[in-house]
């Protein structure tokens, strides 16, 4: 790794932080992220993990999307912790174009995910470095989930012009199926912002085949064991105007920099429940749903 590399990636970073108008710090971790996948998607392991969460909203250019520190996969491996920790230190010492990044290989330690996680599964920590700035890495994976109509490969999107990653990555239909899941399992509890928002964001910005939409929610249903409510308590307006969700719902929008996210969670609560609710209702009685949406909704007859 060349000192002049690293210098000149981060003199570009901090010009593009300016223009962007966004923290040096979270376009480093971008960058990061960016590079390690690319060392991934070189690696023998590439084809046994699919990328999911946040991150997916940058590789379908979602306007507006949230940022996030972290890589999460679904993985097709054994889900021992040193297993994935072997995985990752390998990828860690493949050898690529100079960009700038060092990944530090005996930093790397794993741990179960338990309380307050999105899914069981596996945690993995690790340092990387441009000069002598630390860029925290964190990859969760997790095991067991279906995906459906199936993975896709997709290009993930670079800062700076350099080799993308590519990678198979979970269908837009599986996103919003996981985090139905969780707003229905949760209930009153539920504190995951994130979901809200990000099923927000995809129905604004992008079309559903409502039958693939469906065979996706009623999977996701089935495979996790959660009885399908078409009316759940997420998106009544008894929680979505409660003073303790609004209070979270702030800090979200706050802590994630969302300039455009709707300052009340009450004011995406109508937009969730037409494109949830017709989908779930048909599952519940047993129909077939074949309508389109066609973004930003609503559903229509399918065509």
């Amino acid at each position: 790794m060349s000192s002049n590399t690293a210098a000149s990636v981060r003199a570009r970073l901090s010009n593009q932080a300016k223009e962007r108008k966004r923290p040096f710090q979270e376009l480093l971790q971008y960058y990061g992220i960016g590079r390690f996948l690319y060392r991934f998607s070189q690696s023998q392991h590439s084809s046994r993990f699919l990328l999911k969460g946040a991150l997916m909203l940058r590789v379908w250019g979602a306007p507006g999307s949230r940022p996030t520190r972290d890589i999460d996969f679904l993985g097709y491996v054994d889900n021992e912790i040193e297993t994935l920790e072997a995985v990752v230190r390998e990828v860690c010492a493949i050898v690529v174009e100079d960009d700038g990044v060092r990944f530090d290989a005996a930093t790397v330690v794993g741990e179960r995910i338990t309380e307050d996680a999105d899914y069981e599964g596996v945690r993995i920590k690790f340092i990387g470095f441009l000069e002598k700035a630390r860029i925290p890495m964190q990859i969760d994976v997790g095991f067991g989930d279906v995906v459906h109509p199936g993975s896709e490969d997709k290009d993930y999107p670079t800062i700076l012009n350099l080799p993308a990653p590519r990678l198979r990555v979970y269908p837009r239909e599986t996103v919003v199926a996981e985090k139905f899941e969780a707003m229905v399992y949760l209930g009153t509890l539920n504190t995951r912002m994130k979901d809200f928002f990000d099923i927000w964001l995809l129905a604004r910005q992008f079309d559903f085949d409502g039958a693939e939409l469906a065979r996706a929610i009623g999977k996701t249903f089935d495979n996790r064991s959660t009885e399908l409510d078409p009316d759940p308590v997420a998106l009544t307006a008894a929680f979505t105007k409660s003073e303790n969700a609004q209070k979270q719902w702030a800090a979200f929008v706050r802590r994630s920099k969302l300039d455009g996210a709707p300052a009340w969670l009450e004011e995406i609560r109508e937009p969730l429940r037409q494109f949830l609710v017709p989908v779930a209702t048909a599952l519940s009685q047993g129909r077939a749903f074949a309508d389109h949406w066609g973004a930003p909704g609503p559903w229509a007859a399918g065509s």
